[in-house]
């Protein structure tokens, strides 16, 4: 059986106040085109279909659209909703589009219930785990006390109870959105740490032959049965080195139990998406970008442009984009060390959490005093109460 799994489309992004609808129409273009093409037999889609819980309509209906055209290709698709999508919202009419063999698994209750497909080798279980906020499932998945590792826990053992009750020889595929250890992040991902803890290990997904992950915007492998595929567009300039990708997936027949690093899967390749404009970080004074005959190659890109200059140039974006007409970012870091008084307050809070921010801050007031385990463990719990609230609010628009 051959699986395209993809994720992390949101649709209705922007890039920099750059409007994405028309490169992300290319894209779904692309990845009917790719259907078509690899004669897949099933779509994955790991989640944050869309960028917000309440989309702009433009979006929904670009949404719409896919779903014909994968249901009249006849391929099955099965989808999750991810953290910046509205669970209910996604999953209304869910029913009904399952006729036309598009799956969305969007409700917690349904995680231990698989879309089932068969190919000459016997049943694939596709399992969908949509996003888990800890605080909202917790009690209705029997949870521990905990975050994501707990959750996604108790869901996996669902996962597990009911494909220990399927015929021998059934593979096992599961969707889950989750940051996972050993995943690198970039700049346009939403926060999803509670307690002060972002990650969950992959040994979580154990026994299962193949695990389509969602959240991280890099196209990444953790093990060769666990694998992001990453989103199909850049979202942020720390995505300026990616490569956009879909991972095409080819599983062959059960091989026993799954404790072989490969398992059922024979074949995984990564397929290019389209690149509506390459992105390009360019650092220096303004004078040499201006001049630097290196740079031409950057000149149709979208540019972060970052000036070293010891003092602000005059009308730099405008002398800029005279050379680099598609320039989206300026930042300015005057050549001196970020730990001097001349440092700016973006540079002295960067790779800084928000905890963090805020145990810095505590420190300051303090004459350098920090919090102690109790006190961090008051300011975790407010930050997760402000997520979680944040989240609930989400659900019930």
């Amino acid at each position: 059986m051959r699986i395209l799994h993809t994720s992390d489309w949101h649709l209705g992004r922007s890039f920099h106040r750059v409007g994405l609808l028309e490169a992300q129409a290319a894209f779904l273009d692309h990845l009917v085109a790719t259907v078509h093409e690899h004669r897949v037999d099933a779509v994955l889609v790991a989640g944050d279909v869309y960028d917000r819980a309440v989309p702009p309509l433009p979006a929904v209906e670009l949404f719409d659209t896919a779903l014909h055209r994968l249901a009249e290709a006849g391929v099955p698709t099965v989808m999750i909703s991810g953290n910046h999508d509205s669970a209910r919202r996604l999953g209304v009419g869910a029913g009904l589009i399952e006729r036309a063999g598009i799956h969305l698994r969007t409700d917690p209750a349904g995680i231990g219930t698989p879309v089932v497909l068969a190919d000459d080798h016997g049943d694939v279980a596709l399992y969908g785990l949509p996003y888990l906020e800890p605080a909202l499932v917790r009690e209705q998945l029997g949870a521990a006390k905990g975050g994501h590792e707990a959750v996604l826990a108790a869901a996996m053992d669902r996962v597990r109870a009911d494909l220990a009750g399927r015929p021998a020889g059934t593979r096992s595929v599961v969707l889950a959105h989750a940051f996972v250890a050993g995943g690198a992040p970039s700049d346009s991902e939403r926060d999803i740490t509670v307690g002060g803890v972002a990650a969950v290990p992959a040994g979580v997904f154990d026994g299962v032959d193949y695990v389509a992950l969602g959240h991280l915007h890099g196209s990444q492998t953790l093990t060769p049965r666990v694998r992001y595929s990453g989103s199909p567009l850049a979202y942020s300039f720390s995505e300026a080195d990616h490569r956009k990708t879909m991972w095409l997936v080819d599983l062959g027949p059960a091989t026993g139990p799954a404790s072989g690093p490969d398992g059922a899967i024979t074949g995984a390749e990564r397929l290019d998406c389209p690149v509506p404009r390459p992105l390009a970080r360019i650092r220096g004074r303004l004078e040499d970008l201006l001049a630097d005959p290196a740079l031409a190659p950057h000149e149709q890109s979208w540019v972060e442009a970052t000036l070293t200059d010891p003092a602000r140039p005059a009308e730099p974006m405008a002398r800029l984009t005279e050379r680099f007409p598609h320039t989206l970012n300026l930042v300015f870091d005057p050549e001196r060390t970020d730990d001097g008084p001349g440092a700016s307050y973006a540079q002295r809070l960067r790779d800084r959490s928000d905890q963090q921010i805020a145990e810095d801050f505590v420190a300051h007031v303090r004459g350098g005093e920090g919090l102690d385990g109790p006190e961090r463990a008051v300011l975790y719990g407010a930050f997760d109460d402000v997520r979680v609230d944040s989240a609930e609010r989400e659900v019930g628009r």
